[in-house]
């Protein structure tokens, strides 16, 4: 677990503000004490108060040190509703509407984010995926480098049986279904840029297919080759290698001997796949069979940072992603 203990170190070396919509939810609570006690992050909690501390104290949770704010009394609503009038008014949106609309939680979350109010916010453990990428697109919007919001795994590999050891970015597992060659090219720069501010190390890309260096010809494997060229036409200094194969992406022998002028040379720590099926099931089988820890799904591609989890998640699950948050949130100052 040395790749998220670095990020766990990192965040309490800087801790930002971190917005939760969802304090109603004994998950959530739970992982914010913890985040709140070993200074991962200062918590802002959004909803109805009275629910949140009812729900804290009936299981002996401890809000001291954690901001509560519901929507409805808060001072911050007028500006929030103008704002989000201003950017929804065009596709229809009235300024009642924005006032309703900021009354719910993940709005308002999000809206403190992108008012410089907390500097990340992560929601999904009830919220659908759809409602969370949805709203974090419109309020938050897309970072000024990039067109496309996508997302990645964080894969932990960690046990005593694992050869390869460490932290591995895989990219795009549960957003885009089937990218085109700009838009894989745009999934890859921005998990080479999640690697460099979360695992701390250079990003070295694999580009997955079923041919290695050009070993067959399908249509599938000229898309993966275009977006790749479109990466090094952009990123000339980054190490890329494109159509290759998992093994040679990851194994040094193999990479050797099927692609011996690589920049990676078998030590890949960013796995781009081809589309949102392969990327699934690849990090599903590498979690399910292989033993690798998942953090994620993590969003890329935003303004500030904003991350969805599963609604199957677990309080760990919650203190992770929060804390992959805040190292996020530093990396975008």
């Amino acid at each position: 677990m040395k790749a998220i203990n670095r990020i766990i170190d990192r965040a309490r070396s800087a801790p930002g503000r971190i917005v939760l919509s969802e304090g109603t939810d004994l998950r959530i609570l739970q992982a914010a004490l913890r985040v709140t006690r070993e200074g991962v992050a200062k918590i802002i909690l959004v909803g109805n108060i009275l629910e949140i501390q009812a729900l804290a104290d009936k299981e002996g949770i401890d809000l001291i040190g954690m901001e509560l704010i519901d929507p409805a009394t808060s001072s911050l609503k007028p500006e929030f509703a103008q704002e989000l009038f201003v950017l929804r008014g065009k596709k229809g949106m009235t300024l009642d509407a924005a006032h309703q609309a900021v009354l719910d939680p993940l709005c308002f979350a999000n809206m403190m984010v992108r008012l410089g109010h907390a500097d990340g916010s992560v929601s999904g453990a009830v919220r659908t995926t759809g409602d969370v990428v949805r709203n974090a697109i419109q309020i938050i919007g897309t970072d000024k480098n990039f067109k496309l919001v996508s997302s990645f795994f964080l894969m932990m590999l960690c046990q005593p049986f694992h050869t390869l050891k460490g932290g591995l970015i895989f990219s795009d597992c549960g957003l885009v279904i089937n990218p085109d060659a700009t838009e894989l090219s745009e999934i890859a720069m921005a998990a080479a840029d999640s690697a460099r501010s979360l695992l701390m190390e250079e990003p070295r890309v694999g580009m997955l297919s079923f041919s290695t260096s050009g070993s067959a010809k399908h249509s599938a494997v000229d898309k993966v080759v275009e977006a790749s060229r479109l990466v090094k036409a952009q990123r000339p200094d980054l190490a890329i290698d494109e159509d290759v194969q998992l093994d040679a992406a990851i194994v040094a022998e193999i990479s050797n001997r099927k692609l011996p002028e690589s920049q990676v040379k078998g030590k890949a720590n960013v796995l781009i796949f081809p589309n949102l099926e392969a990327g699934n099931i690849g990090y599903k089988l590498a979690e399910r069979v292989g033993g690798a820890i998942a953090i994620g799904p993590l969003l890329q591609g935003l303004a500030k940072p904003a991350n969805d989890l599963s609604r199957g998640c677990s309080a760990e699950d919650v203190y992770h992603v929060v804390a992959v948050t805040v190292v996020q949130a530093q990396a975008a100052r």
